[in-house]
């Protein structure tokens, strides 16, 4: 088995990587390492991986997947059975200041990956979509058989697109692609940019952490090997048509075509003031808080029903927000060892 993984550098890639090659599958890796936050860390996670693999199972291709020619030469020159993509330019907010670099990676790079899966007899795509596409649903937990149409968010948006293509490749050349939809991953080797990483940065610097909607959020926080596993069980098992699907009907869920999109969360939401005094539990220190409204493009809750995911594929979440927070945390004070609490 060869398995190309896009955005191998970033955070959910490299874990993924990191698993398959310890399962001995061969992996091909591609990433255009940008400065979106910090490449040193993007650096560092290429070195454990090539630390981790046997001498010919693990290669890395840095290259921007909108970059099409390019990307089809990685194509012609390895045969590969499957494809976990994970290249995306993340983040909500970042989403609009800089609208157009979603539309050249999310967009642009999502249909080069669609039209190489195509044309090189890829037996199923696994790619990342987000619980932003539920915009402004409410209706909690989140189920994918409900419609997901009424975004809040550029990023969500196109988080959302990315499914209504694959469906069409699903339907026009019968190719298997399943949608992934992440409900906020934390973990070792995480993003800069992320709640968890920005918090312990700045409780353990004395500075003021910035909270939203007055801590009110609840987010459905989920360990990275929970993920992982998820994701590998999906890419094991590729899409099928639903046989059952009625097209006056429709389920938002399944389709007549080899399609399907899941959520993967931990299916247990936790307040953000809860999570931040979990962190000062751990680290001693008491955080230094200013509490702001609601953020353009967010939304108040996220809370992941994950019944169709464990019926397909067994998919049950593990870890919990006390174990998970800690792992985090003795990751970062081993990766930042300068950064010593004040």
């Amino acid at each position: 088995m060869k398995i190309l993984v896009t955005g191998v550098a970033g955070f959910i890639g490299f874990h993924v990587a990191k698993r398959l090659l310890e399962q001995d599958v061969i992996v091909v890796g591609i990433d255009n390492l940008n400065d979106y936050y910090d490449v040193t860390l993007k650096q560092a996670r290429l070195n454990e991986l090539h630390h981790h693999a046997k001498t010919t199972n693990f290669r890395f291709i840095k290259l921007d997947i909108s970059d099409q020619m390019q990307l089809q030469q990685v194509f012609r020159d390895h045969n590969f059975t499957q494809v976990i993509h994970l290249a995306a330019q993340a983040g909500v907010r970042y989403s609009m200041l800089n609208p157009y670099a979603y539309v050249q990676s999310n967009l642009v790079g999502f249909v080069n990956i669609l039209e190489n899966c195509r044309h090189h007899q890829i037996t199923h795509l696994v790619y990342a979509s987000s619980s932003s596409v539920y915009g402004l649903n409410s209706a909690l937990p989140f189920s994918e058989n409900i419609a997901a149409d009424h975004q809040m968010s550029f990023y969500g948006a196109t988080k959302r697109a990315n499914e209504l293509m694959a469906h069409s490749y699903s339907s026009l050349y019968n190719l298997p692609t399943t949608g992934l939809r992440f409900f906020t991953v934390y973990g070792p080797w995480g993003r800069p940019d992320m709640a968890l990483f920005k918090f312990t940065a700045a409780i353990m610097a004395g500075t003021a952490i910035d909270v939203f909607n007055h801590g009110e959020h609840y987010r459905d926080f989920t360990y990275i090997d929970d993920i992982v596993t998820g994701i590998l069980k999906v890419t094991a098992q590729p899409a099928m048509p639903n046989p059952y699907f009625d097209a006056s009907n429709p389920d938002p869920a399944t389709s007549s075509a080899p399609w399907r999109v899941f959520n993967i969360g931990n299916n247990a939401p936790v307040k953000l003031t809860a999570y931040i005094k979990l962190i000062e539990k751990y680290l001693n220190k008491t955080a230094k808080v200013n509490l702001l409204p609601l953020q353009p493009g967010d939304v108040p809750d996220t809370y992941a029903d994950v019944t169709n995911l464990e019926q397909a594929v067994g998919y049950r979440p593990t870890t919990s927000i006390e174990i998970g927070v800690k792992e985090f945390l003795s990751w970062y004070l081993e990766y930042y060892p300068n950064k010593v609490m004040v």
